[in-house]
């Protein structure tokens, strides 16, 4: 037997037996074993940081440790969260990520709605409680506006319009896109916060054609929305300020792409799956 394969043999069994007293029924020296302990964890090491590396590829290096540590348990690969931590950090291979807060400026209604919500940001099925909010991206070419409805059973986003105003129709194509994407057939509710949009006599016509119960966030408390704003954070945080578009149309494009890549491939940390899989899941 060589004695890479009795350093193995020690390597294998050292969390059942002392590692000197093996060394002494091999014949080989402790200092032999630990240089060839440390070429072992080199390797490996080498080895998972490629994995890593195959992963922040994919997800356009947006993943920190934990959901790295879940995208290498679906590929069969199960390592302590620690270790793929001290593993991005000795290699560089942490997400390009920082997120920054938005505070949203209240605006004065005209219908005004009751906090249904109060910040119970769960469902027990879907269509059971929408989330929805406008953002701005800018770009040197002039500003785009997102209009978004977030389904907070799995976070999906379920619908969304762009356009190059901050108007009461862009709210409605939105609503109506929603749904004609989903078949409501219980009670709904669909949260904003007060903008100018939701307090609107178009918006209270058609939810209440719909049937669909408006709830409002308290004036001036952000937080009652989180759920609207956190999506807002994360498509800036991981594709806007990283990618930075020159125009309107490379928003929209960059928009299109990230939707897509959020609902149906970003994994979510409570579930361990994309929003829509969890989706399927459940149906």
């Amino acid at each position: 037997m060589s004695a890479g394969q009795k350093y193995a043999i020690i390597e294998r069994y050292r969390h059942k037996y002392p590692i000197q007293g093996m060394c002494a029924f091999f014949s080989v020296s402790r200092s032999g074993y630990y240089a060839f302990a440390h070429r072992s964890s080199s390797a490996e090491d080498e080895e998972l940081a490629e994995m890593i590396r195959r992963c922040q590829r994919e997800t356009d290096k947006t993943y920190g440790y934990r959901r790295v540590c879940i995208w290498l348990d679906r590929q069969g690969i199960h390592v302590n969260h620690k270790r793929v931590y001290r593993i991005m950090e000795k290699y560089g291979l942490f997400s390009e990520v920082r997120r920054r807060r938005k505070y949203v400026q209240m605006q004065d209604q005209l219908h005004r709605y009751p906090n249904l919500l109060n910040r119970d940001f769960t469902a027990s099925r879907p269509n059971e409680k929408w989330v929805t909010d406008i953002s701005y991206i800018i770009t040197p070419k002039g500003t785009l506006y997102l209009s978004m409805i977030r389904d907070l059973f799995d976070n999906s986003i379920i619908a969304y319009r762009t356009g190059t105003e901050q108007s009461i129709r862009l709210v409605l194509e939105t609503i109506r896109q929603a749904k004609k994407n989903e078949a409501v057939a219980a009670e709904l509710q669909l949260h904003s916060d007060q903008g100018f949009q939701y307090t609107s006599n178009a918006y209270f016509t058609l939810t209440r054609e719909y049937g669909i119960t408006p709830s409002m966030s308290r004036r001036g408390n952000c937080y009652d929305n989180a759920m609207a704003e956190n999506f807002f954070g994360i498509l800036k945080a991981e594709c806007l300020r990283r990618h930075k578009p020159q125009s309107i149309q490379e928003a929209q494009l960059l928009i299109d792409n990230f939707i897509f890549f959020f609902n149906n491939e970003r994994i979510q940390l409570k579930t361990k799956l994309a929003p829509l899989e969890f989706r399927r899941q459940f149906i």
